[in-house]
């Protein structure tokens, strides 16, 4: 059973390190530019997979529309609302926003799947939250926006990161981690590529927008996020969340805080302070518990199928 958490682990180191590239590239192209060239380059690099037979996917005789579902929950719904929160908020509302995902999470896989946490493993997931938010408000620097709109968008993000969470747990037990990637791809290239496609035609110049990948913090951010941020990285979380759960695999995202901070200091310059030091502590105590505590087994036949 070691090999989910590790799993776990490069998965939110993956996510971490992110943030370095994107900020990058979104010096020369636009969030949607970006989210189309992320998930073409996903969709071919899984597509080149399975025509060379590296990969098995086989949807004949399925229902391949509840696949599809969770592909609209996450990556599209989740980075459209992420994406418009962020533009109409601050950074500290949104990093705080993002955190409750857990939270989420595991309310949502009590309702749905009857997976009860045990009390304490509760706790931890609101220490993991509460030490996100000790990084994010700087130690008690909390500024507000008052963009209503703006956090109703985060709360999509939110929602829809939480059900991405509770369907690749449920349709886990018809298709696999693979599979599920791969659509998760093939649909975020189909509606971030055809925006951005249909956006590009209208400009007096449509081909000039494929100069932009000779710029190399565009092409690097391009390759990492299409191929290690989104193939990677996201076959990685329907193989975790397959085996620990969806309320213990959610708080693993937290842990992405941790990296992001620590990549900023140690590749951006960027100042360390004791609210890091203190909020990371939290986050990994949190992560551990929730993990470390046995989760209670289900009351009924049906609900234990997993």
């Amino acid at each position: 059973m070691v090999y989910p958490y590790l799993v776990a682990i490069i998965t939110s180191l993956i996510f971490g390190l992110s943030f370095l590239f994107t900020k990058g590239a979104l010096a020369y192209v636009t969030p949607q530019q970006l989210l189309a060239f992320r998930f073409l380059t996903a969709a071919f690099i899984m597509t080149l997979l399975r025509t060379l037979g590296l990969i098995k996917i086989d949807f004949r005789h399925r229902p391949l529309w509840k696949v599809v579902l969770l592909a609209l929950f996450e990556p599209v719904f989740y980075f459209i609302f992420e994406t418009a929160g962020i533009n109409l908020t601050t950074s500290s509302e949104a990093g705080l926003m993002i955190a409750l995902i857990p939270v989420f999470v595991t309310i949502l896989a009590i309702l749905i799947l009857k997976e009860n946490p045990h009390p304490l493993q509760a706790g931890a997931i609101l220490t993991s939250v509460a030490g996100v938010g000790f990084i994010v408000l700087g130690g008690g620097q909390l500024t507000l926006s008052g963009h209503t709109i703006g956090l109703l968008a985060l709360l999509g993000a939110v929602l829809s990161a939480a059900f991405f969470n509770i369907l690749s747990r449920w349709l886990s037990r018809e298709f696999s981690p693979v599979e599920i990637t791969y659509v998760m791809m093939v649909t975020g290239a189909l509606i971030f590529g055809g925006s951005a496609l249909f956006d590009t035609v209208r400009r007096p110049d449509p081909l000039a927008v494929l100069s932009l990948l000779q710029i190399k913090e565009v092409w690097s951010a391009v390759l990492y996020l299409g191929i290690f941020s989104s193939v990677v990285a996201f076959f990685g979380m329907n193989y975790y969340i397959s085996k620990l759960g969806a309320a213990r695999s959610a708080v693993f995202a937290n842990l992405s805080t941790i990296v992001s901070v620590a990549a900023g200091i140690l590749f951006r310059g960027e100042p360390f302070y004791w609210y890091h030091l203190v909020g990371g502590t939290l986050i990994l105590l949190g992560v551990w518990g929730t993990n470390r505590i046995s989760t209670p087994r289900p009351r009924t036949e049906s609900s234990s199928s997993r």
